[in-house]
């Protein structure tokens, strides 16, 4: 595991040597800034208004963290050549993707606190209050659902034939999978038995990165989720973020490097 750990440090290290995340960190400042200094005939409800924009602002800076830090990878280091004295090391493959993995996921969630603690201080100037449970539930599902995302693209990179074309595909399943997901039992009913049966399944196998969106838990100050569901939930992203770093490995202990 010390080997793994060595090469997610390396991955944290590049991830923060770049701009993305200071870049997407600025533009939901800045918009978030921008809309909530705008006063609508003070209207009592502009508080979840804003924390309505910030929070959209931050899941999609969080995929775009995710998915752009993991689809890089395994095609840079193809690319510059340093996979070959990576792997040369007495350090095995599985401990390589694995670090890949528990790098870029620890990195995004370190970029998510940033986040969650400026949506905080946002809220806190409109409502005069800091829910702290509310805000690690919302945080803590966030990033095992980010977790599966990027298993998810760590698996893409190694199928893959671009970056752009993981990026774009990634996007696309993540994007379908928490907008369309959630209706596809719906969709099944009323179809034909075959098709409906496929659909069906394509329903019961997908990951439900839905379940994880708990936005309106503070959106509307809900009270806590039952902590009993919401093990439960990080339970479930776990199985599916291993079941997809397994795929991940499975397919780069036999993929040739040249």
């Amino acid at each position: 595991m010390k080997n793994a750990f060595a090469v997610a440090q390396l991955v944290i290290l590049e991830m923060y040597r770049r701009k993305d995340f200071y870049v997407l960190f600025f533009l939901t400042v800045l918009i978030t800034g921008l809309m909530g200094s705008v006063r609508f005939f003070d209207d009592p409800k502009i508080a979840r208004y804003l924390k309505e924009i910030c929070l959209a602002l931050i899941w999609v800076s969080g995929a775009f963290i995710a998915i752009g830090t993991t689809a890089r990878q395994i095609p840079a280091e193809r690319e510059s050549r340093t996979i070959f004295p990576l792997m040369a090391k007495p350090i095995s493959r599985g401990q390589v993707l694995f670090g890949k993995f528990l790098g870029c996921w620890l990195a995004t969630c370190v970029c998510l606190v940033a986040f969650y603690v400026f949506f905080g201080l946002v809220a806190a100037t409109k409502e005069h209050h800091w829910p702290i449970g509310n805000y690690f539930q919302a945080w803590s599902l966030h990033c095992v659902m980010l977790g599966v995302v990027i298993g998810m693209t760590l698996l893409g990179s190694l199928v893959l034939s671009s970056v752009a074309a993981n990026i774009t595909l990634s996007v696309v399943i993540t994007a379908g999978i928490l907008f369309i997901g959630r209706h596809l039992n719906k969709v099944a009913a009323q179809m034909n038995e075959v098709t409906g049966t496929l659909v069906s399944g394509l329903y019961y196998a997908i990951p439900h990165l839905e379940l994880f969106d708990v936005r309106d838990l503070i959106i509307h100050n809900w009270p806590l989720i039952g902590w009993n569901i919401w093990g439960i939930a990080v339970v479930y992203a776990l199985v599916y973020t291993l079941l997809l770093v397994f795929g991940a490995w499975l397919v780069f202990r036999r993929k040739s490097f040249q």
